[in-house]
């Protein structure tokens, strides 16, 4: 039996979650970008916010889900990206040498 390599996972994953930004920030159009310069980093939160909750109920709800194809995996990746392109748009926005309360409602 193979033992599990945590580092060579993560590095399947995170190769994995690059795929699905990169084929999703196609297919969207760069949304992501647009709701943050339009409304800031709470659109950031909201967004994770909305993974969080979907995770929560497949993993403590434990009832019958009508949009079956999306895997508790599936929607944590998606939150891990959405956490990544948060980082990339605070960089792009010099958010390091700004105050986060004052842009946050």
């Amino acid at each position: 039996m193979t033992e599990f390599n945590k580092l060579s996972e993560h590095k399947i994953i995170t190769s994995k979650m690059s795929e699905i930004y990169e084929a999703k920030n196609h297919d969207y159009g760069d949304s992501f970008h647009k709701s943050f310069k339009k409304y800031g980093p709470i659109s950031a939160i909201v967004r994770m916010d909305d993974k969080l909750s979907r995770a929560h109920q497949l993993l403590c709800e434990h009832k019958e889900q009508k949009v079956s194809d999306e895997t508790v995996i599936d929607t944590l990746q998606d939150l891990a990206n959405y956490a990544i392109m948060t980082v990339l748009e605070l960089k792009l926005n010099n958010f390091e040498k700004k105050e986060y309360s004052s842009s946050v409602g």
